[in-house]
């Protein structure tokens, strides 16, 4: 029986891959996508999303969210993220998350009912428990449980992709979408259901290789073709700002999360732990693991490992599942 998944996107190259994933995996139903700020702003990621949507002829509604973090910049306390700066490549800028994806322009429109406020009535309403991914920065989940944390009964679990232990990438502490919305962050980890966490320790393990693009295009469809000019761009720029020890590769972090629940195998090394986030100063965003020999309660699952080639293996079955040829 297929899992109900919600995703929570902020599409994004790599969210355009996780949405593949999941609406072409036979082990997944996709029953709704909800979109937040983060890659872009709002109106851009949540015209993405519909985009895709409409390329892949989907009939999935799509929620538009908050356009801001919770708490964060209410005040100017908080330490800058460093600008995106592009990558010239061929005489032409490439960065990781275009404003538009390269899809004709969407003609579905988003629900009237707001991201939050749609998690609260679905999940009140849900006679089976629900699998959350969210993506991106955790705003939306975030205010919907603080508005009802009684939702969180009906979650069988949140795989969320965020943080890093020992890999961080907008600051020496912080990963993106935790440090985006901290606040956020923090009330998942505490609100009581199964929270795993896919970092970039995982995340940069499961690395998808300019082979591997190959590998998509010669399966022919649409989606296979687009993953692969999504990876290749993120390729692109990971060899420019952030080479991995795999030369020509790029994390794909946001598909890796569909992979767990596609297959919870492709995590290789997923600690049950106590996990909470830094909310101030100097470790604002950051991830904090208690690794001590007597730790606090655990409420998460960390993962610091993952099978790239189960990895890459997995999007290839459902990338060739797609009806649509390139």
């Amino acid at each position: 029986m297929a899992t109900k998944v919600i995703l929570d996107v902020d599409t994004g190259s790599d969210d355009a891959v996780a949405i593949m994933t999941a609406a072409l995996s036979p082990e997944i139903d996709l029953v709704a996508i909800c979109t937040t700020w983060g890659n872009q702003a709002i109106e851009d990621t949540t015209d993405n999303t519909l985009r895709l949507v409409d390329a892949m002829g989907l009939d999935v509604p799509v929620y538009q969210g908050c356009d801001t973090a919770m708490v964060k910049y209410l005040t100017n306390d908080y330490v800058e993220n460093r600008p995106h700066v592009p990558v010239m490549h061929n005489g032409k800028p490439v960065i990781m998350h275009a404003k538009h994806l390269d899809l004709p322009e969407a003609v579905t429109r988003p629900q009237n009912v707001p991201a939050a406020c749609f998690y609260v009535d679905y999940l009140r309403k849900a006679t089976e428990k629900i699998t959350l991914i969210p993506v991106g920065p955790l705003t939306n989940l975030g205010l919907a449980l603080r508005i009802a944390p009684d939702i969180a009964e009906h979650i069988e679990q949140i795989v969320v992709m965020g943080g890093g232990s020992k890999i961080t990438n907008c600051n020496p502490w912080g990963e993106s979408n935790i440090w985006h919305d901290p606040e956020a962050a923090q009330i998942v980890a505490e609100c009581g259901a199964k929270v795993v966490w896919v970092p970039l320790d995982a995340t940069h393990r499961a690395c998808i290789t300019m082979e591997d693009c190959r590998r998509f295009r010669e399966i022919g469809t649409f989606c296979a073709k687009f993953a692969a000019e999504q990876c290749e761009q993120r390729i692109i720029v990971h060899n420019a700002q952030q080479p991995l020890d795999i030369p020509d590769a790029a994390a794909v972090h946001d598909a890796l999360c569909v992979a767990y629940v596609i297959d919870p195998t492709v995590l290789t090394d997923l600690r049950h732990c106590h996990v909470e986030i830094g909310l101030a100063g100097y470790g604002e965003g950051q991830t904090i693991v208690d690794q001590r020999a007597y730790p606090l309660e655990k409420n998460g699952y960390f993962a610091y490992d993952a099978d790239r080639f189960k990895f890459v293996d997995i999007l290839c079955s459902c990338f060739a599942r797609d009806p649509q040829k390139a």
